[in-house]
Protein backbone atom coordinates (compact mmCIF):
# COMPACT_ATOMS: atom_id res chain seq x y z
CA UNK A 1 0.00 0.00 0.00
CA UNK A 2 1.36 3.28 -1.14
CA UNK A 3 1.61 6.27 1.17
CA UNK A 4 3.22 8.97 -0.71
CA UNK A 5 0.28 11.07 -1.52
CA UNK A 6 -2.24 10.01 1.24
CA UNK A 7 -4.07 13.01 2.64
CA UNK A 8 -2.84 13.06 6.79
CA UNK A 9 -4.61 10.66 8.77
CA UNK A 10 -8.13 12.42 10.72
CA UNK A 11 -6.68 10.85 13.78
CA UNK A 12 -3.38 11.83 13.63
CA UNK A 13 -2.05 12.30 17.26
CA UNK A 14 0.34 15.66 18.25
CA UNK A 15 3.86 14.55 17.64
CA UNK A 16 3.39 12.38 14.67
CA UNK A 17 3.87 13.25 10.93
CA UNK A 18 2.85 11.27 7.75
CA UNK A 19 4.82 10.42 5.21
CA UNK A 20 4.77 13.42 3.03
CA UNK A 21 5.74 15.79 6.06
CA UNK A 22 8.74 13.84 6.89
CA UNK A 23 9.55 13.95 3.22
CA UNK A 24 9.69 17.95 3.01
CA UNK A 25 11.11 18.02 6.65
CA UNK A 26 14.30 15.76 5.47
CA UNK A 27 14.51 15.93 1.55
CA UNK A 28 14.08 11.97 1.28
CA UNK A 29 11.52 11.17 -1.06
CA UNK A 30 8.66 8.68 0.29
CA UNK A 31 9.69 5.91 -2.19
CA UNK A 32 13.14 6.25 -0.48
CA UNK A 33 11.40 6.06 2.74
CA UNK A 34 9.57 3.10 1.95
CA UNK A 35 12.98 1.66 0.05
CA UNK A 36 14.94 2.06 3.38
CA UNK A 37 12.52 0.42 5.62
CA UNK A 38 11.60 -2.58 3.53
CA UNK A 39 14.89 -3.38 2.25
CA UNK A 40 16.95 -2.29 5.38
CA UNK A 41 15.20 -1.43 8.01
CA UNK A 42 16.36 1.84 9.08
CA UNK A 43 13.33 3.15 10.02
CA UNK A 44 10.59 1.80 11.21
CA UNK A 45 7.52 3.78 11.36
CA UNK A 46 4.02 3.63 13.28
CA UNK A 47 1.08 2.66 11.28
CA UNK A 48 -2.57 3.79 11.55
CA UNK A 49 -5.72 1.15 11.62
CA UNK A 50 -5.54 1.59 7.89
CA UNK A 51 -1.91 1.06 7.39
CA UNK A 52 -0.67 4.68 6.89
CA UNK A 53 2.73 5.33 8.26
CA UNK A 54 3.64 7.94 10.66
CA UNK A 55 6.81 9.27 11.83
CA UNK A 56 7.56 11.36 15.36
CA UNK A 57 10.61 13.39 16.07
CA UNK A 58 13.23 10.14 16.70
CA UNK A 59 12.38 8.79 13.31
CA UNK A 60 13.25 12.37 11.71
CA UNK A 61 16.49 12.21 13.59
CA UNK A 62 17.23 8.93 12.37
CA UNK A 63 17.01 10.15 8.56
CA UNK A 64 19.01 13.07 9.07
CA UNK A 65 21.95 10.35 10.88
CA UNK A 66 21.21 8.49 7.80
CA UNK A 67 21.46 11.48 5.82
CA UNK A 68 24.94 12.47 7.62
CA UNK A 69 26.17 8.96 6.61
CA UNK A 70 25.50 8.57 3.13
CA UNK A 71 27.12 12.62 2.74
CA UNK A 72 30.25 10.63 4.35
CA UNK A 73 30.17 8.09 1.25
CA UNK A 74 28.99 5.13 3.76
CA UNK A 75 26.90 2.37 1.56
CA UNK A 76 23.33 2.36 2.55
CA UNK A 77 23.59 -1.11 3.00
CA UNK A 78 26.12 -0.94 5.93
CA UNK A 79 24.77 2.24 7.84
CA UNK A 80 22.18 0.32 10.36
CA UNK A 81 25.14 -1.62 12.05
CA UNK A 82 26.43 2.04 11.96
CA UNK A 83 23.35 3.61 13.51
CA UNK A 84 22.97 0.83 16.30
CA UNK A 85 26.55 0.79 17.02
CA UNK A 86 26.53 4.74 17.55
CA UNK A 87 29.98 4.66 15.95
CA UNK A 88 31.14 8.36 15.30
CA UNK A 89 33.51 7.58 12.09
CA UNK A 90 33.48 5.13 9.40
CA UNK A 91 35.26 4.48 6.41
CA UNK A 92 34.61 6.48 3.43
CA UNK A 93 33.26 3.49 0.51
CA UNK A 94 34.34 5.76 -2.11
CA UNK A 95 34.37 2.58 -4.47
CA UNK A 96 30.39 2.39 -4.08
CA UNK A 97 30.13 5.75 -5.99
CA UNK A 98 33.28 5.07 -8.02
CA UNK A 99 31.46 1.73 -9.08
CA UNK A 100 27.79 3.56 -9.94
CA UNK A 101 29.82 6.23 -11.70
CA UNK A 102 31.75 3.36 -13.78
CA UNK A 103 28.43 2.05 -14.72
CA UNK A 104 26.52 4.60 -15.73
CA UNK A 105 29.88 5.95 -17.91
CA UNK A 106 29.68 2.50 -19.44
CA UNK A 107 26.60 2.81 -20.46
CA UNK A 108 27.29 5.95 -21.99
CA UNK A 109 30.16 4.58 -23.62
CA UNK A 110 28.21 1.63 -25.45
CA UNK A 111 25.13 4.37 -26.19
CA UNK A 112 23.12 2.08 -24.21
CA UNK A 113 20.22 4.58 -22.88
CA UNK A 114 18.37 1.49 -21.06
CA UNK A 115 21.44 0.32 -19.49
CA UNK A 116 22.49 4.19 -18.09
CA UNK A 117 18.23 4.86 -16.89
CA UNK A 118 17.93 1.06 -15.32
CA UNK A 119 21.25 2.13 -13.23
CA UNK A 120 19.81 5.46 -12.67
CA UNK A 121 16.87 3.97 -11.10
CA UNK A 122 17.76 2.00 -8.92
CA UNK A 123 19.70 4.49 -7.34
CA UNK A 124 17.04 6.24 -7.53
CA UNK A 125 15.28 4.12 -5.37
CA UNK A 126 17.83 3.82 -2.17
CA UNK A 127 19.40 7.41 -2.23
CA UNK A 128 17.56 10.92 -1.91
CA UNK A 129 18.68 13.84 -4.98
CA UNK A 130 20.51 15.72 -2.96
CA UNK A 131 23.11 12.74 -2.51
CA UNK A 132 22.33 11.67 -5.81
CA UNK A 133 23.28 14.91 -6.99
CA UNK A 134 26.26 15.44 -5.00
CA UNK A 135 27.98 11.83 -5.44
CA UNK A 136 26.85 10.62 -8.77
CA UNK A 137 25.61 13.13 -11.11
CA UNK A 138 28.16 15.87 -10.52
CA UNK A 139 30.90 13.84 -10.52
CA UNK A 140 29.97 11.65 -13.45
CA UNK A 141 29.41 14.66 -15.71
CA UNK A 142 32.84 16.18 -14.69
CA UNK A 143 34.51 12.74 -15.42
CA UNK A 144 32.25 13.46 -19.04
CA UNK A 145 33.42 16.80 -19.54
CA UNK A 146 36.96 15.04 -19.72
CA UNK A 147 36.54 12.21 -22.01
CA UNK A 148 34.78 14.23 -24.59
CA UNK A 149 37.67 16.86 -25.13
CA UNK A 150 38.71 16.19 -28.29
CA UNK A 151 37.55 12.44 -28.82
CA UNK A 152 36.36 11.27 -31.73
CA UNK A 153 32.35 10.72 -30.80
CA UNK A 154 32.24 12.74 -28.29
CA UNK A 155 29.43 14.58 -30.05
CA UNK A 156 27.37 11.36 -29.94
CA UNK A 157 28.07 10.41 -26.68
CA UNK A 158 27.12 13.92 -25.20
CA UNK A 159 23.60 14.28 -26.97
CA UNK A 160 22.94 10.78 -25.93
CA UNK A 161 23.50 11.80 -22.37
CA UNK A 162 22.33 15.31 -22.51
CA UNK A 163 18.68 13.68 -23.98
CA UNK A 164 18.62 11.11 -21.08
CA UNK A 165 19.13 13.53 -17.97
CA UNK A 166 17.22 16.08 -19.88
CA UNK A 167 13.97 13.41 -19.83
CA UNK A 168 14.70 11.97 -16.50
CA UNK A 169 14.92 15.44 -14.61
CA UNK A 170 11.88 16.38 -16.47
CA UNK A 171 9.88 13.65 -15.14
CA UNK A 172 11.12 13.90 -11.64
CA UNK A 173 10.15 18.22 -11.60
CA UNK A 174 7.00 17.36 -13.34
CA UNK A 175 6.14 15.00 -10.63
CA UNK A 176 7.49 16.82 -8.05
CA UNK A 177 5.49 20.09 -8.96
CA UNK A 178 2.19 18.03 -8.51
CA UNK A 179 2.96 17.37 -5.32
CA UNK A 180 3.43 21.18 -3.59
CA UNK A 181 1.40 24.67 -3.92
CA UNK A 182 1.94 28.19 -2.88
CA UNK A 183 4.52 30.27 -4.66
CA UNK A 184 6.85 28.57 -6.99
CA UNK A 185 10.56 29.67 -7.22
CA UNK A 186 11.23 31.18 -11.03
CA UNK A 187 14.30 29.79 -12.64
CA UNK A 188 15.63 31.00 -15.68
CA UNK A 189 18.83 30.23 -17.65
CA UNK A 190 21.03 33.14 -19.23
CA UNK A 191 22.90 31.19 -21.28
CA UNK A 192 22.28 29.92 -25.22
CA UNK A 193 23.08 26.39 -24.56
CA UNK A 194 20.60 23.76 -25.83
CA UNK A 195 20.77 22.22 -22.69
CA UNK A 196 21.69 23.44 -19.20
CA UNK A 197 22.50 20.29 -17.17
CA UNK A 198 22.92 22.51 -13.75
CA UNK A 199 19.62 24.81 -14.75
CA UNK A 200 18.06 21.10 -14.28
CA UNK A 201 19.74 19.24 -11.59
CA UNK A 202 19.18 22.90 -9.39
CA UNK A 203 14.99 23.07 -10.54
CA UNK A 204 15.34 18.69 -9.60
CA UNK A 205 16.69 19.44 -6.39
CA UNK A 206 14.39 22.85 -5.25
CA UNK A 207 11.35 20.81 -6.75
CA UNK A 208 12.77 17.68 -4.24
CA UNK A 209 12.36 20.20 -1.42
CA UNK A 210 8.90 21.01 -1.22
CA UNK A 211 9.29 24.13 -3.44
CA UNK A 212 7.27 24.32 -7.06
CA UNK A 213 9.52 25.49 -9.87
CA UNK A 214 8.85 27.54 -13.09
CA UNK A 215 12.06 26.85 -15.69
CA UNK A 216 12.97 29.02 -18.29
CA UNK A 217 14.81 26.60 -20.01
CA UNK A 218 15.58 28.80 -23.07
CA UNK A 219 17.63 32.10 -22.99
CA UNK A 220 14.67 35.34 -22.87
CA UNK A 221 15.65 38.86 -22.94
CA UNK A 222 15.93 39.90 -19.15
CA UNK A 223 13.19 42.54 -20.30
CA UNK A 224 10.51 39.78 -20.61
CA UNK A 225 11.92 37.57 -17.64
CA UNK A 226 10.43 40.79 -15.82
CA UNK A 227 7.31 40.30 -17.28
CA UNK A 228 7.29 36.59 -15.87
CA UNK A 229 8.24 37.78 -12.59
CA UNK A 230 5.16 40.31 -12.50
CA UNK A 231 2.32 37.57 -13.61
CA UNK A 232 4.31 34.29 -11.55
CA UNK A 233 4.72 36.50 -8.50
CA UNK A 234 7.31 33.95 -7.72
CA UNK A 235 8.83 33.05 -4.25
CA UNK A 236 12.63 33.26 -5.26
CA UNK A 237 13.88 34.74 -8.65
CA UNK A 238 16.96 32.06 -9.78
CA UNK A 239 18.99 32.35 -12.33
CA UNK A 240 21.57 29.98 -13.71
CA UNK A 241 24.92 31.13 -15.86
CA UNK A 242 27.35 28.33 -16.75
CA UNK A 243 29.12 30.74 -19.03
CA UNK A 244 30.48 34.33 -18.72
CA UNK A 245 28.14 37.38 -19.18
CA UNK A 246 27.96 40.43 -21.31
CA UNK A 247 28.53 43.76 -20.28
CA UNK A 248 25.40 44.78 -21.07
CA UNK A 249 23.68 42.12 -19.28
CA UNK A 250 25.67 42.80 -15.98
CA UNK A 251 25.40 46.30 -15.97
CA UNK A 252 21.97 47.38 -17.20
CA UNK A 253 19.93 44.41 -17.51
CA UNK A 254 20.10 42.51 -14.47
CA UNK A 255 20.32 45.35 -11.98
CA UNK A 256 16.94 46.24 -13.35
CA UNK A 257 15.65 42.59 -13.07
CA UNK A 258 17.16 42.43 -9.14
CA UNK A 259 15.36 45.38 -8.54
CA UNK A 260 12.15 44.11 -9.29
CA UNK A 261 12.27 40.74 -7.23
CA UNK A 262 14.64 41.24 -3.59
CA UNK A 263 14.90 37.26 -3.38
CA UNK A 264 17.23 36.90 -5.79
CA UNK A 265 20.00 34.15 -6.56
CA UNK A 266 22.56 33.68 -9.15
CA UNK A 267 23.81 30.21 -9.89
CA UNK A 268 26.39 28.62 -11.63
CA UNK A 269 30.21 29.27 -12.88
CA UNK A 270 29.48 33.09 -14.11
CA UNK A 271 29.31 33.56 -10.23
CA UNK A 272 32.97 32.99 -10.23
CA UNK A 273 33.98 34.58 -13.43
CA UNK A 274 32.78 37.76 -12.56
CA UNK A 275 33.08 37.67 -8.53
CA UNK A 276 34.26 41.49 -8.41
CA UNK A 277 31.31 42.83 -10.45
CA UNK A 278 28.65 40.67 -8.93
CA UNK A 279 29.66 41.72 -5.47
CA UNK A 280 28.25 45.34 -6.60
CA UNK A 281 25.04 43.55 -6.12
CA UNK A 282 24.71 43.66 -2.72
CA UNK A 283 21.30 41.91 -2.77
CA UNK A 284 21.89 39.49 -5.05
CA UNK A 285 22.97 35.67 -3.78
CA UNK A 286 25.43 33.89 -5.12
CA UNK A 287 26.41 29.94 -5.51
CA UNK A 288 28.57 28.22 -7.61
CA UNK A 289 26.63 24.85 -8.34
CA UNK A 290 23.30 23.04 -7.99
CA UNK A 291 24.48 21.96 -4.07
CA UNK A 292 25.65 25.32 -3.12
CA UNK A 293 22.32 27.01 -4.25
CA UNK A 294 20.12 24.58 -2.60
CA UNK A 295 22.01 25.46 0.53
CA UNK A 296 21.74 29.13 0.16
CA UNK A 297 17.69 29.01 0.06
CA UNK A 298 17.62 26.43 2.66
CA UNK A 299 19.76 29.15 4.82
CA UNK A 300 18.32 32.17 4.05
CA UNK A 301 14.56 30.43 4.94
CA UNK A 302 13.43 31.25 1.06
CA UNK A 303 11.64 27.60 0.62
CA UNK A 304 8.50 26.14 2.12
CA UNK A 305 8.38 24.66 5.62
CA UNK A 306 7.21 21.32 5.58
CA UNK A 307 3.31 22.38 6.29
CA UNK A 308 3.10 25.60 4.21
CA UNK A 309 1.36 23.32 1.71
CA UNK A 310 -1.02 21.81 3.95
CA UNK A 311 -3.66 24.12 4.80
Amino acid sequence: MSDAFDNTPADLEPGWRPIRDVARLTGVNPVTLRAWERRYGLIVPRRTAKGHRLYDDGHVQRIRDILTWLDRGVAVSQIKQLLTAGRAAAPVEQNLWIDLQDELLTAVERLNERQLDDAFNRALSIYPPLTLCQHLVLPLQARLSQRWHGQFGAALERALFDSWLRSKLATRIYFNNRQHAGAPLLLATLGDEPFDAGLWLTAWLVSSSGCPVELVEWKVPLAELSLAVERIAPRVLLLHAAHSLDADCLQRHLPRLLAQHADALLVGPAVHIHAESLSQHGALRLAGDPLAALHQLQADGLLPDATENDA
